[in-house]
């Protein structure tokens, strides 16, 4: 196997965890409505086929990031945000 394709398989790999945990997220009805709406924008962002891997994650990078800051996130949810940003930050071109 190529050492492209195996990136390849790796970054999918990166992306489908970071998608488990943001659905979680995203379901968590003790998080804030806004925090689950920008879970779910991640996740699209994630999803979008025309665009490279490392620039899906950049962009859902970019949305976490931004509700990362936000006071009202609670600890345990702002800790699996920092882990999805942390796997997604291992993906490059």
């Amino acid at each position: 196997m190529s050492r492209r394709k195996r990136k390849i398989e790796e970054y999918e790999r990166n992306i489908a965890q970071a998608m488990e945990i943001l659905q979680a997220i995203s379901e968590d009805t003790t998080t804030p409505r806004n925090i689950r709406r920008a879970a779910k924008n991640a996740m699209d962002s994630l999803q979008d086929q025309s665009l490279s891997h490392a620039v899906r994650a950049a962009n859902a990078i970019g949305i976490l990031d931004e509700i990362s800051q936000d006071p009202n996130m609670p600890p345990y949810t702002r800790t699996r945000v920092w882990n999805v940003v942390s796997v997604l930050e291992n993906i490059k071109d």
